[in-house]
C-alpha cells in the first residue's frame, strides 16, 4: 500500500450519530488493508461504557478522554472512526485538518430506523430522540464541513458501495 511505518495511510471517518462511521469504516480498512479504530469503542474499553462516564463524569470529562483517544488513533494510523461529538474540540479539528477525513451524513429518514437500543447517552431520557438528533447535527454540521475533504451520504446506498467509494477515493489521495 502507500504508506510506511513512519507516514502510516491514515483516514478519519466523521458525522452524526447512525451516520454508519463504524460499519462503514470497518468495510474501508478491510479494503484499504490497514487497521481500524471506533474511538468511542477505545475509551469504553479504556475507561468504561460511555453512557457511565456520562452519568458519573458529565460530558466534558468524557470529551477530554476522546480527544486524547483521537489523538492517539490518528497517530498510528489506519481508518479512524470518530464519534460524533469529537469535532466540538478545537484541537481535534486542529488534528483533521492535517489529514483525509469524509464526513458520512445521513438523511433524518435513516436515522430514525438506527437510532434504536442503549448506548447514545445524548438521546437517553428523550421524548423526541429524532428531534434532539437534529437539533444536535445542526449544531454540529458546520464543524464536519470544515475538516471533511469529502462528504458521503450514508441514507439509501448499500454499506459496501459507499467503503469501496471512500477506499476508492483515499487511494488517490495524496
Amino acid at each position: 500500500m502507500m504508506s510506511s511505518s513512519e507516514h502510516p495511510l491514515t483516514l478519519v471517518l466523521v458525522g452524526p450519530m447512525a451516520a454508519g462511521k463504524t460499519s462503514v469504516g470497518r468495510k474501508v480498512a478491510r479494503l484499504l488493508d490497514v487497521p481500524f479504530t471506533d474511538t468511542d469503542k477505545r475509551v469504553a474499553a479504556e475507561h468504561g461504557p460511555i453512557p457511565v462516564i456520562f452519568a458519573e463524569h458529565g460530558e466534558t470529562h468524557f470529551r477530554e478522554l476522546e480527544r486524547e483517544a483521537v489523538a492517539t488513533a490518528v497517530g498510528q494510523g489506519g481508518v479512524v472512526s470518530l464519534g460524533g461529538g469529537a469535532v466540538m474540540d478545537a484541537d481535534t479539528r486542529a488534528l483533521l485538518h492535517r489529514h483525509p477525513v469524509v464526513f458520512l451524513t445521513v438523511s433524518p429518514d435513516a436515522v430514525e430506523r438506527r437510532i434504536g437500543g442503549a448506548g447514545r447517552p445524548l438521546l437517553a431520557g428523550q421524548d423526541d430522540p429524532l428531534e434532539r438528533w437534529r437539533t444536535i447535527f445542526d449544531q454540529r454540521r458546520g464543524w464536519y464541513e470544515e475538516v471533511a475533504d469529502l462528504t458521503v451520504d450514508t441514507s439509501r446506498r448499500p454499506m459496501r458501495a459507499l467503503a469501496e467509494e471512500i477506499a476508492d477515493w483515499r487511494r488517490n489521495q495524496q
